[in-house]
């Protein structure tokens, strides 16, 4: 049998984390791919590297790997004690055997050693996953939200702590809330995913907040002090003169949490309104405006 360097074939050490392992595997792959590359033996190695990963990356196969110890500069293989006859109802030889398959054959015959072990010993439950929705202030403050939750067949109503500061994306972990444990386990964990609810005022990107300013129009060419809404209290936002239509103006830091004791921005999107009905004064005032005025909002 020809033992194959599965540490050499992608290119890093032999105590290569998860992640080193995958990110050898990926660059390979796509150098190798058949789609993308013509060059001579290309095929063959992106099936080398695919096989060092299919080991390298299951904790299992690649401790049975490992086992094996490095045999440098040797091409022959031998096979440890017993082996030979795991394939004597297959192969004609141990010779004949594929190093992967005799590889996969120590998982399993691993495998059966302990299948007798595992039927006694305890077995931890399984952990379930949900999804809660909350709003924005809770999102910032905190909060305390009462569940209903079916698990198997038992009903569960759990009081949840949401802590200030939780972001759209995490989970909140629930230890003990999971499945029940078999043979004397404990019980499973469940983990809440946060999504936040839609808001009728403030719409989040990331960590910051954008709302529609609505002013005026003598508001966005003479200036103006606008009180505006936030989360929390609403605060004065100062608009300079002659601002325009889809302009953005930022309040810093009453954006939505981005990390401890830190928040994003909030911004109005502004957006000028004219008045649909007018008096006949305003209309008269219009008029001597347009007659005065130099500005022209379409100069091509």
């Amino acid at each position: 049998m020809e033992y194959k360097d599965y540490y050499a074939v992608l290119g890093i050490a032999s105590d290569a984390t998860l992640d080193q392992i995958k990110k050898a595997y990926r660059l390979l792959a796509k150098a190798h791919h058949p789609d993308m590359s013509k060059e001579p033996g290309a095929e063959h190695r992106f099936k080398e590297a695919a096989e060092a990963y299919a080991c390298l990356k299951n904790p299992e196969k690649r401790a049975a790997y490992d086992a094996l110890g490095k045999m440098p500069g040797e091409q022959g293989f031998a096979a440890p004690h017993g082996w030979s006859s795991a394939f004597a109802h297959e192969q004609s030889s141990f010779e004949d055997v594929d190093f992967a398959e005799f590889l996969a054959s120590i998982g399993s015959r691993t495998n059966g050693q302990r299948s007798k072990a595992e039927h006694t010993q305890p077995l931890s439950g399984r952990d379930l996953k949900d999804t809660v929705h909350i709003s924005l202030i809770d999102s910032l403050l905190g909060c305390k939200m009462n569940l209903a939750l079916k698990v198997g067949e038992i009903d569960k109503h759990i009081e949840v702590t949401v802590p200030a500061g939780v972001r759209k994306g995490q989970s909140i972990r629930l230890r003990g809330m999971g499945g029940q444990g078999r043979r004397g386990g404990p019980p499973g964990d469940l983990y809440l995913h946060v999504d936040l609810k839609t808001d009728p005022i403030f719409k989040p990107i990331g960590d910051d907040l954008y709302f529609d300013l609505a002013v005026s129009p003598w508001e966005a060419v003479l200036g103006a002090e606008i009180q505006v809404p936030t989360l929390q209290d609403p605060v004065i936002l100062t608009l300079p003169p002659g601002t325009s239509s889809s302009q953005k103006l930022r309040i810093k830091g009453r954006g939505l949490p981005s990390g401890v004791g830190k928040r994003g921005d909030l911004y109005g999107v502004v957006h000028i309104e004219v008045p649909v009905y007018i008096g006949e004064e305003e209309r008269l005032l219009y008029t001597s405006l347009s007659k005065i005025s130099n500005f022209n909002p379409r100069p091509t």
